[in-house]
């Protein structure tokens, strides 16, 4: 497929773009480069620095007329949405629509949608919590990864484009961009390396579900391939609080700092974990990188950066 992938200068987005180029698309990044490198979008993938809300998008429709969408590109910090919803909306849902107007007018068959899987659901959600548990965002930005599948149901019913939605857990691994208050073994991982006291917001007890950015990929690369409309959650179903989670660190990174420890921020779960059962039997997909070996890596990773800024 000609595939344009959002995001693809990101994290999660350029370890899709390295495998839909293996698998044999045809690969094309647009990101704005709020928060990713240039440096991470692989040889072979063509590449513009454009906001996904500008009016440009249509002009790169036009040219390329895309097949599909796998759209990473996201505002993805819960508390930054608390702080300003506003800003949050015009990015995670104007932008989506600036997307799928423009697509629809050329052609766009296929979408691949970053949702949510931690912010989509409340503490009162059993865990691991299946995709049939009704979604019930606390932050502004989980009510709009919500409000993002609404609109895929649009413009399935409306315009024929099938979708599939990944509501993905708490992604982490190499490339992750630890200069701001998501990914949190990003920011410990290098705040440790440093010989600096990583921070914890809260009594350290919250829990996430953490699913390696490579797994992230190759499950990406099967729903592109099924024609289908469907939700599927992109985790590991095994829950680790913050504390577990800083001692695997620091046992990696071979240090002993003591964390610091700041006020809960607002809007943010104290449990999450999905249940992965049905992309199991469906897709034939399970993680396979368990977390203590995607922290080793990750930390290597952040170790090759304090001697080559520029390391892949």
């Amino acid at each position: 497929m000609n595939v344009l992938l959002t995001g693809g200068a990101g994290f999660i987005g350029s370890h899709i773009a390295d495998h839909l180029l293996a698998d044999g698309h045809e690969v094309f990044v647009i990101d704005n480069l709020s928060s990713g490198r240039r440096s991470n979008v692989p040889e072979g993938a063509g590449f513009r620095e454009l906001d996904i809300r500008d009016s440009a998008v249509g002009e790169l429709w036009a040219e390329h007329r895309f097949d599909a969408i796998v759209h990473m590109a996201a505002q993805m910090n819960v508390r930054a949405s608390v702080d300003d919803p506003c800003f949050d909306a015009d990015v995670n849902l104007v932008g989506l629509l600036n997307l799928m107007e423009h697509g629809r007018r050329h052609g766009l068959r296929r979408v691949i949608f970053a949702g949510s899987g931690g912010a989509a659901y409340d503490d009162n959600a059993p865990h691991p919590t299946p995709e049939h548990e009704p979604p019930n965002p606390l932050s502004p930005y989980g009510i709009a990864k919500v409000a993002s599948e609404m609109y895929l149901e649009f413009y399935r019913e409306t315009y024929g484009i099938t979708y599939t939605v990944l509501r993905i857990a708490n992604a982490y691994g190499p490339r992750q961009n630890p200069h701001g208050e998501a990914g949190v073994i990003a920011i410990f991982a290098e705040r440790l390396l440093a010989g600096e006291r990583p921070v914890i917001f809260g009594s350290g007890r919250q829990t996430r579900d953490y699913v390696y950015c490579e797994d992230l990929a190759r499950i990406c690369t099967i729903v592109l391939e099924r024609d289908e409309n469907d939700v599927y959650h992109a985790g590991t179903g095994i829950e680790t609080d913050v504390l577990q989670l800083l001692a695997m660190i620091q046992q990696h990174a071979g240090t002993e700092v003591e964390p610091e420890f700041a006020p809960a921020k607002p809007g943010e779960n104290m449990r999450s974990s999905l249940a992965i059962g049905k992309a199991r039997e469906r897709l034939g997909w399970t993680p396979e990188i368990d977390l203590d070996h995607g922290i080793r890596r990750t930390v290597e990773f952040f170790r090759r950066k304090q001697r080559d800024p520029d390391a892949r």
